[in-house]
């Protein structure tokens, strides 16, 4: 059961209360936003089994960075954890504070969107009163996460529960395919929204260590939880499609909103409320879980050492810094939708990179152990459709996806000049180093003796 919790809690965010208007924004009409959405899910299993051959075939914690390491390298790696930790870890979470802001001053403003300035202060404030707990305490942050976990599934039981009422009663006039776009970069551009949504289905691979059985387990928990998140995430869509028209839900910044007010009466102000708690949940989850990330990369050699400080209080205040600084900066682009199209860009190119070890150790390395094998017609699949999922895009937004692939170049020299035992140069790092100890000794910082992630898990 931990597994399915692990995935269904990873999965299920902020993604489903932002992304229904980008799906239908891309797509045109109802009904083929919905099938968006049951296809989004259906990849996604697909990629799920995928990582389940890799994962009980090199059972190592990390997920794809454990598998492109022993496929491609320490150098491939390295740029898939840094489109991780510069990309979408940050961005994500600049993503879930401003749907946070948004949901927060709706009310406010229930005659038209909030003031960008308004929204991105209000997302920065988040991000910064979430950055002191994390990096004043662990178990204040865990039950921040703990607290707030509760209110989105909450919220989504009661659109869930109204969408039934409303089907109940015939509203089903919005669903048709009229107007369903022609243009496949839009449709593409589309499965950039829903794929966020899903944002999560692979995180149990980074815990695999700790996974009982995983041959048995770990291939139920994906089908279960899988099957779950798409069906929720479905019925939560077709409810909010009984009561609101597509351009309501086009001219909406906050849907679930939207939908609440014209359906619940005074207790409309509950879903926003039950919203942003749960966005406000996420920002925490995104912030605790990443700063491990950086932690973890740093203690591989893989990062700059300096993320490897913790504080006297046993936090890692270092790398908790680094992502808030980077999610602080990710916030000057307001628009949601962009910053969900440099996510997608990178997510699926790093995804995609991690799916190709697949038939390639099948090749290169016949001989290991792999308790499940899945049939080469699923990664090859996958394979294209990840390429056609990132390809199509960088026609119709060229300028996201140029920013997008010169934030992933960057990689190139901070491996070569930092990190790499021949050509980094050994001054530089010095200097950063030292310039770090200054501060961690003003901050009380000093080197971690121990794995933060295991103070989180235990």
């Amino acid at each position: 059961m931990n597994g399915i919790t692990v995935i269904v809690g990873s999965i299920i965010g902020s993604g489903i209360f932002v992304s229904p208007t980008g799906v239908l924004k891309y797509t045109g009409s109802v009904n083929a936003s919905l099938l968006v959405w049951i296809a989004s899910g259906v990849f996604s299993m697909i990629g799920a089994y995928c990582y389940a051959e890799l994962g009980t075939m090199i059972r190592l914690s990390g997920a794809d960075y454990a598998y492109i390491m022993e496929t491609f390298g320490p150098f491939a790696a390295f740029i898939r954890l840094w489109i991780e930790c510069m990309i979408v870890r940050p961005c994500s979470q600049a993503i879930v504070a401003l749907t946070f802001s948004v949901y927060v001053l709706k009310p406010i403003f229930p005659e038209c969107d909030p003031p960008e300035d308004a929204t991105r202060l209000l997302a920065a404030c988040c991000i910064l009163l979430l950055t002191f707990v994390n990096c004043w305490s662990v178990r204040a942050a865990t039950r921040v996460q703990d607290w707030f976990t509760y209110a989105k599934l909450l919220a989504l039981f009661i659109i869930i529960a109204a969408g039934i009422y409303q089907l109940c009663r015939g509203e089903v006039q919005h669903f048709t395919f009229e107007g369903t776009t022609n243009d496949v970069t839009s449709i593409a551009l589309s499965f950039y929204s829903g794929l966020f949504a899903y944002n999560g289905w692979n995180y149990l691979n980074f815990i695999i260590e700790e996974l009982k059985d995983p041959v048995r387990n770990l291939p139920r928990a994906i089908a279960i939880s899988c099957t779950l998140v798409t069906v929720v995430y479905t019925f939560t869509n077709v409810a909010f499609y009984t009561t609101l028209s597509p351009t309501e839900v086009l001219g909406s910044a906050a849907v679930a909103v939207t939908f609440a007010e014209r359906l619940f009466g005074w207790f409309a102000l509950s879903i926003p409320l039950f919203v942003a708690a749960s966005t406000f949940g996420a920002v925490n989850g995104v912030l605790l879980t990443s700063s491990r990330l950086f932690y973890a990369g740093a203690a591989q050699g893989q990062m700059p050492e300096m993320l490897t400080m913790v504080s006297a209080r046993a936090t890692p205040a270092a790398a908790v810094l680094a992502v808030a600084l980077l999610s602080l900066v990710y916030l000057t682009v307001s628009d949601i939708y962009a910053l969900i199209n440099y996510v997608g860009f990178a997510t699926w190119l790093s995804i995609g990179a991690a799916v190709l070890c697949l038939p390639v150790l099948r090749y290169t390395q016949p001989n290991l152990e792999r308790p499940i094998k899945v049939n080469l017609f699923f990664p090859v699949i996958y394979i294209i459709c990840t390429i056609l999922v990132v390809a199509f895009p960088a026609f119709a937004s060229p300028a996201e996806t140029g920013v997008g692939c010169l934030m992933i170049l960057t990689a190139v020299p901070v491996y070569l000049l930092l990190l790499h035992p021949r050509t980094r140069i050994k001054w530089l790092s010095s200097i950063t180093m030292n310039a770090f100890n200054e501060i961690s000794f003003r901050q009380h910082i000093r080197p971690s003796v121990r794995p933060l992630y295991l103070s989180v898990l235990s």
